[in-house]
């Protein structure tokens, strides 16, 4: 292990990352709310910090290893989660505690969208602001930027692009060189964003909703700068902006690359993991729909179409938005869309949960050991598309599932141990690590009310499923400190 090295990058990166606090406290400047000496504050203490982690070991230059990857991976996320809770700690409006603070910016950062603030239309605009920007970083994986720089440094970033994303696909590259990969998801992120907030604004927003929504409707985060969220605006045109950029961000960003160069959308529906990821979310839509449809939950059946869609996607998607308050509706429907947060969003994309390719790798394992039963001596191939998948990747596929299952059952029974009643739990749980935000129960609205210690396990299950399990639990195991 070459802590040097490890301890130079998080340097680096701390330095880079002291720079983010700047943008809000511009536009506190413009909108003189009084809150950029928190953010001038927090930016002068993690650029210090920063730059002593690096003068301290900037003549370390050896090569990063896997290992090393794991450990600068978990850190950084942990130490740019808490550097990020500076200004909340530090701001008058609003007055967070430590805790509150901290979790308000692992959400953030990890897109999940759960927040303990309320009030937020008398918020400071800057505050808004940093909340939205902070999930935007967090979107498209801090350590995709984190390797687009580190080649300046004499490093290679390979392995710190497979420590982030251990599933089936971490080995494929867009392009030859890893650094050109990270530029290529950046401009797609960024040009994303863009049109988004044009689209927001054309639809009605004012810029700075605009502006600011783009941000987490593109990084799937569900924050918003008001407490009915996108419900404020109760404009349908926005609604469907929104609904087509979640379903957009969830879909892999390689696939968006690939069409681009290209410049043909036939990509999308060759693509065996798109096509399931549309056929799961129109089955979820269509369940949500009918059933608000048949219970009456609204006057007229366009309601029912307009808000059944758009809290299906939001919720299936792991965006976390609303427009409705979907825990009031019947109890299948909050049931079936969080367990749709458990499939997720494509892998390679912004959303959270177990991912598409592997829930569709996980049922045709199932149709596999259904035809094994009945064709014992016969040797059945599991295919995406036209290729064959290893049986190595299909093993390391139900390991993953296993190990997230297992993982939420004891988080749930942490989460029971601080006296949170059982939906309030399970849903806490579930929007948490599958890293969507809204709840039911006690957290439908907000998380302000649970406890601190309940807070802190979130915080660990935003982490997990950021980090997609393994990379943080990997650090757990002895094995990996051996040497």
């Amino acid at each position: 292990m070459h802590f040097g090295i490890t301890l130079r990058i998080i340097g680096v990166l701390l330095t880079v990352y002291s720079v983010t606090m700047l943008p809000p406290a511009i536009v506190a400047l413009i909108y003189q709310d009084g809150g950029e000496i928190p953010f001038f504050t927090a930016f002068t203490i993690i650029l210090a910090v920063g730059l002593l982690c690096w003068l301290t070991m900037y003549k370390h230059k050896q090569e990063l290893r896997v290992r090393d990857g794991f450990i600068v991976v978990v850190v950084l996320w942990t130490v740019w989660s808490l550097s990020g809770s500076i200004p909340y700690i530090l701001s008058e409006n609003p007055s967070m505690s430590v805790s509150d603070a901290v979790f308000e910016s692992v959400s953030g950062l990890t897109t999940t969208g759960a927040t303990v603030l309320t009030g937020l239309d008398n918020l400071p605009k800057s505050i808004l602001f940093y909340r939205q920007q902070q999930q935007w970083l967090g979107g498209m994986g801090i350590i995709v930027l984190a390797v687009a720089v580190l080649p300046m440094l004499g490093i290679g970033g390979m392995q710190l692009y497979r420590a982030e994303t251990p599933g089936p696909i971490k080995d494929n590259k867009l392009t030859p060189r890893i650094t050109e990969t990270a530029k290529a998801l950046w401009y797609i992120y960024v040009a994303l964003t863009v049109v988004c907030g044009f689209s927001y604004w054309l639809a009605g927003m004012d810029i700075f909703d605009a502006i600011c929504h783009s941000f987490s409707t593109v990084a799937i985060g569900g924050f918003s700068t008001h407490d009915k969220s996108i419900a404020f605006f109760d404009n349908p045109a926005i609604e469907m902006v929104c609904v087509f950029f979640m379903f957009f961000a969830g879909i892999n960003f390689a696939l968006h690359f690939v069409s681009w160069r290209s410049r043909s959308v036939l990509h999308y529906l060759g693509d065996a993991e798109f096509v399931f990821y549309f056929q799961v979310m129109a089955a979820i839509v269509l369940i949500t729909i009918l059933t608000l449809i048949f219970n009456n939950s609204y006057d007229s059946v366009l309601s029912a179409v307009r808000f059944g869609l758009f809290e299906a996607v939001s919720i299936s998607t792991t965006t976390g938005f609303s427009t409705a308050n979907f825990s009031a509706w019947p109890t299948l429907i909050p049931t079936l869309l969080l367990m749709g947060s458990f499939i997720g969003g494509c892998a390679g994309s912004t959303g959270g949960g177990i991912k598409v390719i592997r829930a569709l790798l996980m049922s045709k394992q199932w149709v596999r050991e259904m035809r094994r039963l009945i064709h014992p001596n016969a040797i059945f191939a599991i295919k995406i598309g036209n290729k064959p998948v290893n049986d190595r990747v299909v093993e390391a596929v139900w390991g993953f599932i296993g190990v997230y299952v297992s993982l939420f059952a004891v988080l749930l029974l942490a989460i029971l141990a601080t006296g949170l009643d059982f939906e309030t739990s399970f849903s806490a749980v579930a929007a948490s690590i599958n890293n969507l935000g809204p709840g039911l129960g006690a957290v439908s609205t907000h998380y302000g009310d649970i406890s601190d210690t309940a807070k802190w396990i979130l915080c660990f299950a935003m982490l997990l499923g950021r980090l997609e399990v393994f990379t943080l639990l990997v650090l757990f195991s002895p094995m990996f400190w051996r040497r």
